[in-house]
């Protein structure tokens, strides 16, 4: 598979004046691709049943449709274009999609109005006109942050439309490109991770019986704003009825699309384990590089090897058992459902949904996703790793307690500058929403801003292969007979220089920030971690008004690690700013680095936008007083392999910053 290549019928984005593309064309939401859609696609690309190609078309900008009022072209594909419009009546900015297939229909005088080139092809828009509103009437019954979400949809002019928030976001497949080029390693726990959102949002629509029926990489977006993946593009979705057999697809992805795609055999209906197996393409893509092989030729010749195989000691036995279950062949002998993928996988035991997502009610016995995998399991949305700008003023604290101000070691004053960074982002049609924000004394405002990406890249490669398949299937390290008895009550700046005095000998973290004092609104905190050995970082800050947050690793930034002696800058470039807000007062920052991932599930912390928030207070004293770990309970346990030696041990650094007005 060609690594940049078009796989479908989606937007072309398109730089202005460039020649609208013809026919039915693939899509490419990257806009460093732009005008792509016209070659030739490879031999895994989508593949259309259409008619002869022809001349498309896009309104003209300050065009009203009802209350909207187009104001940009995002892009334009084989069946449809997508604008950027402005509500009037609720006055803000949309996603506006129009049913436009341009090689079946053309535009009247070069007005709203669409007619088709054809009555030998008026059947067939019809069919894609009244799938078009289906899709949105579906999508406008779910809600759930995974799912696109579709604000209003309506017919008129001979066509159809829909509206839906206007996001940016990064596909999947964009991602792991970048992860490939930057020498970034895909590892199980941030595959779980993607895995564990994606099948929540599937959990939901097979509980009505929908199903996608054209998963791939390019259809899975991360929204940095909101932290999520979505669930891209349900052009090829329909519902099923009863027992009915269905129709093959016009639009099918060699590798991803399973065999009973292809036609309609006997005994070989689609169901969820149609998404299943390309779900389970999706990951095999993920770890192998390349699409597994055509289902259709499997039938006769299976050349299809295991990954159990393939991909030996990079990920757990049992993460790749269930990816070739999955994968299977013929329908019968694969995964049946979402549910039992997640069953094999490991993420069937996370924490109970705090609510439902259909709108509708669901049907008895319907499994209902976990909202937020546990913390041996979680994964985050991958960035560009690298430097940011060295820092100005730093501070630097000696082991085994907290620092004061001192002038940058040589090693940080000499980091690489950084080159300007290519922006990733696109608009699309998809799901708005805005992180939410945490009250506290350093207050991180998520707004975008770009980062300069690295000369060369500053953060370490994943732990050793063993190491990565041991944190997949996580078993916590049996406490010593007796562990150190909690302190009486929980107080964060205490429990922090605990953590610090408990750190192993010799471990060796330095944490250094650009300044000492932060001026509310207008300063923004970046710091770079050092240490002596490799391992996972972890970071956290107790701010002015009380509040305890985990900034690393977020539900942005990725499982992060550090290599011995490299300096990682933070935060990783390509995330969003760390701006400080009020309160004024003193912020304590913790940073941890441990040979192993660690559980800090103990003080049961919560999710608000990107990061986690723990408890403080009798609520924190009271779960402090059941930890049975080996440290204090900020510190948590390792996550260790059964049967197999584990040492509870990590570096610590601590400083303290003032925010000022």
């Amino acid at each position: 598979m060609t690594p940049d290549a078009p796989d479908d019928d989606r937007t072309v984005i398109r730089p202005p004046g460039a020649t609208p593309p013809t026919g039915f064309q693939p899509t490419q939401w990257s806009a460093a691709n732009a005008g792509a859609g016209a070659a030739s696609p490879p031999p895994d690309a989508t593949q259309l049943v259409a008619p002869p190609p022809a001349d498309g078309g896009h309104l003209p900008v300050g065009t009203m449709l009802a209350e909207f009022r187009l104001t940009e072209l995002i892009g334009e594909g084989g069946f449809g274009v997508v604008y950027k419009a402005f509500d009037t009546s609720l006055e803000r900015e949309v996603a506006l999609k129009e049913y436009m297939p341009s090689s079946l229909a053309q535009r009247i005088g070069g007005g709203t109005q669409v007619q088709v080139k054809s009555e030998r092809y008026r059947e067939t828009f019809e069919a894609g006109r009244e799938s078009f509103v289906k899709e949105a009437k579906m999508l406008a019954s779910f809600d759930h942050p995974s799912l696109v979400k579709v604000y209003r949809f309506w017919e008129a002019n001979g066509t159809a439309y829909m509206v839906m928030p206007l996001l940016k976001g990064t596909t999947l497949k964009d991602v792991l490109r970048d992860m490939k080029r930057g020498g970034q390693p895909v590892d199980e726990p941030w595959l779980r991770g993607v895995l564990g959102q994606i099948t929540e949002a599937l959990l939901v629509i097979h509980a009505e019986q929908v199903y996608h029926r054209d998963i791939a990489p390019d259809n899975v977006m991360f929204l940095p704003e909101k932290g999520r993946w979505l669930l891209l593009d349900f052009g090829a979705a329909r519902r099923v009825i009863s027992e009915q057999t269905q129709a093959l697809t016009v639009i099918l992805k060699p590798g991803y699309a399973p065999v009973e795609q292809y036609a309609e055999i006997p005994g070989m209906k689609q169901g969820p384990w149609t998404d299943v197996y390309a779900l389970a393409a999706v990951l095999y893509f993920a770890i192998v590089g390349r699409t597994p092989p055509p289902s259709v030729g499997r039938i006769l010749n299976d050349t299809y090897q295991p990954l159990v195989e393939s991909a030996a000691g990079r990920f757990s036995e049992r993460f790749l058992g269930a990816i070739d279950r999955a994968l299977a062949v013929r329908p019968e002998h694969r995964t049946q459902s979402i549910g039992e993928l997640r069953q094999d996988i490991g993420l069937g035991d996370m924490a109970p949904v705090e609510q439902n997502y259909a709108t509708q009610p669901l049907p008895p016995g319907t499994e209902m996703p976990a909202r937020y995998p546990a913390e041996a399991t979680q994964a985050y949305a991958p960035t560009a790793r690298g430097a940011a700008p060295a820092p100005a003023q730093t501070l630097m604290p000696a082991v085994g307690g907290r620092s004061s101000p001192v002038a940058p070691p040589p090693a940080a004053a000499s980091a690489a500058q950084p080159q300007p960074a290519k922006g990733k982002g696109a608009l699309v049609g998809t799901g708005l929403g805005a992180l939410v924000a945490v009250a506290v004394g350093l207050y991180f405002v998520l707004a975008p801003k770009p980062r300069p990406a690295p000369a060369e890249q500053a953060t370490a490669p994943a732990p050793a292969p063993a190491e990565v398949a041991a944190a997949s299937a996580p078993v916590l390290v049996a406490p010593p007979a007796a562990a150190p008895a909690q302190p009486a009550s929980f107080e964060p700046s205490a429990e922090f220089d605990r953590v610090v005095k408990a750190q192993t000998a010799g471990f060796g973290v330095r944490l250094l920030t650009n300044k000492t004092s932060y001026r509310i609104g207008r300063d923004d905190l970046t710091m770079t971690v050092q240490a002596e050995r490799d391992g996972y970082l972890y970071l956290f800050v107790y701010g002015a008004d009380k509040s305890l947050l985990q900034l690393v690793p977020s539900f942005t930034s990725g499982s992060v690690t550090v290599k011995k002696g490299q300096i990682l800058k933070l935060p990783l470039p390509g995330e969003t700013a760390w701006e400080t807000s009020g309160p004024p007062g003193p912020t304590d920052l913790l940073v941890m680095v441990s040979p192993r991932q660690r559980d800090h599930s103990a003080l049961k912390p919560k999710k608000d936008g990107s990061i986690r928030v723990f408890p403080t207070g009798a609520e924190a004293t009271a779960l402090a007083a059941s930890f049975d770990g080996s440290g204090p309970v900020m510190a948590g346990k390792p996550l260790c392999t059964p049967n197999q030696p584990c040492e509870d041990e990590f570096g610590a650094a601590l400083v303290r910053v003032e925010i000022v007005p």
